[in-house]
């Protein structure tokens, strides 16, 4: 303990006397003209000296304590910031695919109405034929003056060949006449029956056309939302960006005021970076393995039991690093998503976490609804007490709806498209929000 006190004085010692020739010699250098009388060597400094040194150092590590348990909570806040905008852009999406129901509706109720116009044509023009066939065989009877009657036939035979032709071609008469009747019958059937279903027709693609208007107005509503706590979402964040930097420059100053505390930080940071690098290293042996074993097992979705439930694992895990995109990710991989003034412009592709839930489940067959509200009614509802690998885990605000979903990997362990600026990754499960039943499809 002695050494390391003196080595300490001698230090100090020869710091001071080389910041002091540095002055002096400056001073010679700047063209005053004045030599500066040599300093005298600083004091040694007192055991007493050294012990309030390190009372101080002492206080200052409380400080650093103190404050980096405040960065902590400002990290925690932006989590919650996340969550909350995560649980608008949700309903959001969910407005837009109700939009796009409705609107798919609309049009296929507007193809009936067409498609119902274009039969009472045709059943308007076939009764038109009709009547214009049966006018046609009336006027040519009348004109040729023919007596089909049996006191005409008798009177106007010439002879019993002439009768019999009469008779013969009277009976033709009748029966085209009377097939005329029954065509302009039945088109004039055909024509109400077209009418009735263009009537209904019409109104089936007004009613659509009505529920598609009225769609519209609650997606616009939700987007609006979503963009209106995105930008909220943005103010927050730069008042914990601007206390973060506050307690940072605190923290930076605490470190600066003793070499000690540099040391002990710079291993921290060492350490920190060793467990980053190592956990990464972890992540992309973790994600190449999913995805070699993926590509191993080819296009089949045929899978049952372990195996599917392995199939939707390794799919998950192969996407491990690709950046979440708001909107983004279906059965066939990652895509661009929904644009917005602070998410995700159409230039980025990647997954948010019910994208990445419908592109695992794929690979299984199994076909997921696209946001995470609507995939926790899929499949049977277990405790989360007894969840095991392959279930979807499910989060949610208090008195709000469903925003988030992730898959439970095993080990106490789940993964995630989290929020935007964020990648797919595997993490720790959290409690905080989660649902008390999750979803096993497999």
């Amino acid at each position: 303990m002695e050494v390391g006190l003196v080595r300490l004085v001698r230090c100090r010692r020869t710091l001071v006397l080389a910041l002091l020739v540095s002055l002096w010699g400056g001073a010679l250098l700047g063209g005053t003209g004045t030599a500066l009388a040599q300093p005298a060597p600083p004091p040694n400094p007192s055991d007493d000296d050294l012990r309030r040194s390190r009372e101080a150092v002492d206080a200052r590590a409380g400080e650093v304590a103190r404050l980096t348990a405040t960065l902590a909570e400002l990290d925690s806040r932006t989590d919650e910031l996340q969550a909350a905008l995560a649980a608008q852009r949700e309903t959001a999406e969910a407005a837009l695919v109700d939009l796009q129901t409705a609107q798919d509706a609309a049009a296929a109720a507007k193809t009936r109405a067409e498609a119902a116009r274009i039969e009472t044509q045709a059943a308007t023009v076939a009764i038109d034929q009709a009547r214009a066939r049966l006018d046609e065989i009336v006027s040519t009877t009348y004109l040729r003056g023919l007596d089909a009657g049996p006191l005409g036939l008798l009177t106007e035979a010439t002879s019993p060949e002439d009768l019999l032709a009469r008779a013969e071609f009277t009976d033709l008469v009748a029966r085209t006449q009377l097939q005329a009747q029954e065509g302009l019958e039945r088109a004039r059937v055909d024509k109400a029956n077209a009418d009735s279903s263009a009537r209904a027709a019409l109104e089936a693609a007004e009613e659509a056309e009505a529920d598609a208007e009225a769609a519209k107005v609650v997606a616009d509503r939700a987007v609006a939302a979503a963009q209106a706590a995105a930008r909220a979402q943005a103010e927050q964040l730069a008042q914990v960006a601007t206390q973060r930097a506050g307690v940072q420059r605190q923290l930076d100053a605490a470190q600066s005021a003793d070499a000690g505390l540099r040391s002990q930080r710079q291993r921290f940071d060492d350490w920190q970076r060793r467990m980053a690098e190592e956990r990464a290293a972890r992540e992309r042996a973790e994600r190449d393995a999913a995805a070699t074993r993926v590509s191993a097992a080819g296009g089949s979705s045929n899978l049952r039991g372990t195996a599917a439930v392995r199939r939707v694992i390794d799919r998950a895990m192969s996407q491990i690093g690709v950046q979440y995109v708001w909107g983004g990710g279906n059965g066939r991989g990652p895509s661009t998503g929904i644009p917005d003034a602070f998410g995700s412009p159409l230039n980025r592709v990647g997954f948010d976490c019910s994208g990445l839930m419908q592109y695992a489940f794929s690979g299984a067959g199994v076909s997921l609804p696209r946001v995470s509200r609507n995939q926790f009614h899929v499949g049977d509802k277990v405790p989360v007490s007894d969840i095991r690998p392959g279930d979807m885990i499910f989060y949610q605000n208090p008195g709000a709806p469903i925003h988030h979903v992730a898959m439970y990997v095993g080990n106490g362990k789940m993964i995630e498209a989290p929020y935007t600026g964020g990648n797919v990754r595997v993490v720790p499960m959290r409690t905080k929000g989660l649902l008390p039943q999750a979803a096993r499809v497999l």
